[in-house]
């Protein structure tokens, strides 16, 4: 019963080409989810692929100091999304003395792991609220 998050913000990615990466890995068990980023060709992958393996780590901190017992191929991709950064507005000079406006777009990626236990109780008390 361990949920780890792990985020970065502020990455040099569009939210749009993340968000095509991130939805690839979505519910997908977490060893699984870091083979498909390995060999994914999008540049996005990458720093998605790192933030999969730091939720892994960080599951297993928060396992041993709950002393709890984690198998890394019980960990799935409960959760992972990707939010509109700041934008970085940079000027190109153009013709007749004009400027033209480029945006730099940056993402925050969310990713949060979870082991079947935690998604099964939750589920759980949701049909008993119901009754």
């Amino acid at each position: 019963m361990v949920e780890s998050i792990a985020r970065v913000r502020h990455i040099r990615v569009t939210p749009q080409k993340a968000r095509r990466v991130v939805a690839l890995i979505k519910g997908k068990q977490a060893q699984e989810a870091l083979a498909i980023l390995k060999f994914a060709p999008q540049s996005a992958s990458e720093p998605i692929y790192k933030l999969v393996a730091s939720a892994m780590a960080n599951a297993q901190v928060k396992a041993d100091k709950d002393g709890e017992y984690l198998d890394e191929q019980d960990l799935f991709v409960k959760n992972a999304y990707v939010d509109e950064g700041t934008t970085l507005k940079r000027f190109q000079p153009r013709a007749q003395g004009r400027a033209f406006q480029i945006k730099k777009r940056t993402s925050h990626i969310t990713v949060v792991l979870s082991t079947p236990e935690v998604a099964d109780t939750a589920a759980g008390s949701n049909k008993k609220a119901s009754k």
